[in-house]
């Protein structure tokens, strides 16, 4: 089997500079030809997910809802170029969050990727750091033979204890290929409306973390995890690039991370 690719991206769930950020996000994609995208902050009422596999060929996808009263406005979804034998999502019990894993059919090479999106929270969360551990036991009911890739979006820096659970039994993409991971895949220059930065502002007090404010704060939010049954020949970030029309419209408001893999033993 020769490799595959695959790319994470949260692609905003505040559509008010979708019309243009599609584009970037369809011009950026096809470029990459990924055979799989995993994408977080899909909008439920309009599904981008549904558009961007039409626009891209992929004719295979699954769609996760949050649950609870969220579960009519956002979720998380997998597009794939290959079949889709099996699907689950998983409810992470906390704030409306899931994950979601599909088992696929690589001519007869199976493969399980899984797509999350934690727990909102600055700096160390003990939810978060639960709903890594609800999905590690999660994978452990696949075969050990099975390869496996997360990914998504975990909400946490790579110096927080969620992520360094995750280290302990999966493999960073862009750490095997780097030694590190980005500097940073978050916030892009993408002006947000009004509502949804007001929503990110009450969030820091709500959580009782109005210290972790900080309007030049960048970091890695993103990321590619896989097991020991599958190689990393490249991993970057990518869609990284605005508008040639804007300077300050991009994508979404994080960077993507592109990896291309294949089968094997590290």
């Amino acid at each position: 089997m020769k490799s595959f690719t695959i790319v994470t991206i949260n692609i905003l769930v505040d559509l008010s500079h979708w019309k243009a950020r599609r584009n970037l996000l369809v011009e950026g994609l096809s470029a990459l030809e990924p055979d799989f995208i995993a994408l977080q902050e899909v909008s439920i009422p309009e599904n981008p997910a549904n558009w961007l596999a039409h626009e891209l060929g992929l004719d295979h996808y699954y769609l996760s809802p949050k649950t609870g009263f969220e579960a009519s406005r956002e979720g998380i979804a997998i597009l794939s170029r290959y079949p889709i034998t099996g699907q689950a999502t998983l409810d992470l019990e906390g704030q409306q969050r899931v994950a979601q894993y599909v088992h696929l059919d690589m001519g007869g090479q199976p493969l399980v990727i899984a797509n999350t999106h934690l727990y909102w929270q600055p700096g160390n969360s003990a939810v978060r750091l639960k709903q890594v551990g609800l999905i590690i036991r999660w994978m452990q009911d696949l075969p050990q033979e099975m390869p496996v890739i997360i990914c998504g979006d975990f909400n946490g820096t790579p110096e927080t204890t969620a992520l360094a659970v995750m280290r302990q039994h999966y493999r960073s993409a862009h750490t095997i290929i780097h030694n590190r991971e980005p500097d940073f895949t978050c916030p892009t220059p993408l002006p947000r409306s009004t509502w949804s930065t007001l929503r990110t502002f009450l969030g820091f007090f709500f959580l009782l973390r109005p210290q972790h404010i900080r309007l030049d704060w960048r970091g890695t939010l993103d990321y590619i995890f896989v097991n020991n049954n599958v190689l990393v020949n490249d991993c970057r970030v990518v869609l990284n690039q605005p508008s040639p029309l804007n300077p300050r419209i991009y994508p979404s408001d994080h960077y993507g991370i592109f990896a291309n893999l294949s089968f094997g033993d590290k």
